[in-house]
């Protein structure tokens, strides 16, 4: 993982010497405009985003309602573009409505893990060694179980439904946010700076808000977009397994598990779901990495 704990430097740019000095976020976000490959991930997410809010709007047909005698159509079959699944249901308006379900599945853990695992990775790093050591080896019990597995017990004991899947992923997900935040904290709590700071007379408090925080918060950004994508994964799988999203609800996961017995009948709509499922995780994936290529900036010598 890229070192993103140092401070963020003011970079001047190559237009002679007397150019206004560029801040580290304006320099990032036009490395991150230069960079096609992650504007186009991004402008991909922000269609995936725009479909699912407006889905009432981009949907052909009711996502729930189905006939027996339009089952299993193909592809481009008149009034349905991507063809019906087992009830006669259209795939278009189901994938629709389903990224909504996948989307808050695979978001909303990740942006809970954030807060609650920053909060307890910062406190461990800029508390003394009893409390660290407290918070760091309860998360460290947490490792000794694979995340699919801990997803599965959790949903397991408390049941399947919406919110006990988003309740199973924030904890899946807490610990290893805990662990790089804490990281993060202690590399920048060494650095200079914060010394000069501290010997100023400035309090905790003012030192965690003006010089730790700010350069924790880059590095955890970057690590919870990365997460978005095994939560999209994760939640679709708890679905497919009966353990996340419920019928009639449509899910890109719990899709794949109503479609999979029509896989030698009409392969093609039934691979519908996990194609999005795919797309959608290797966007999160590219945009996580533009994001860390757009922070590694490095101070001319």
């Amino acid at each position: 993982m890229t070192d993103l704990s140092a401070v963020q430097p003011i970079i001047l740019p190559d237009t002679g010497a007397g150019a206004e000095p560029r801040g580290y976020w304006r320099t990032v976000g036009d490395r991150l405009v230069r960079d096609r490959v992650t504007m186009a991930v991004g402008f991909a997410l922000l269609s995936i985003i725009l479909l699912a809010v407006f889905a009432p709007w981009a949907a052909t047909h009711d996502p729930l309602q189905g006939s027996v005698l339009r089952r299993l159509k193909p592809i481009g079959t008149p009034g349905f573009l991507l063809g019906t699944d087992e009830t006669g249901r259209d795939i278009w308006s189901r994938l629709v409505y389903g990224g909504r379900l996948s989307l808050v599945c695979g978001l909303t853990p990740v942006l809970f893990a954030t807060m609650i695992g920053g909060s307890l990775g910062l406190v461990a790093g800029v508390s003394g060694r009893i409390v660290n050591m407290a918070i760091m080896r309860i998360v460290d019990v947490f490792y000794a179980f694979p995340s699919v597995l801990l997803a599965i017990a959790i949903c397991g004991v408390i049941g399947a439904g919406i919110g006990n899947t988003i309740l199973s992923l924030t904890i899946v997900f807490t610990p290893p946010i805990v662990r790089v935040t804490e990281s993060l904290t202690m590399q920048v709590k060494s650095r200079d700076f914060v010394e000069a700071a501290r010997a100023s007379g400035a309090s905790l408090f003012a030192i965690i808000r003006h010089q730790i925080v700010p350069n924790v918060l880059g590095g955890m950004l970057v690590y919870a977009t990365s997460l978005v994508s095994i939560s999209i994964i994760l939640s679709a799988g708890l679905s497919f397994l009966g353990l996340g999203v419920t019928p009639p609800n449509p899910e890109w996961g719990l899709m794949l598990n109503a479609l999979r017995q029509a896989i030698f009948v009409n392969p093609i709509v039934a691979a519908l779901p996990g194609v999005a499922i795919v797309i959608t995780s290797l966007c999160f994936n590219l945009l996580s990495d533009g994001l860390r290529s757009a922070m590694d900036i490095k101070l001319p010598s």
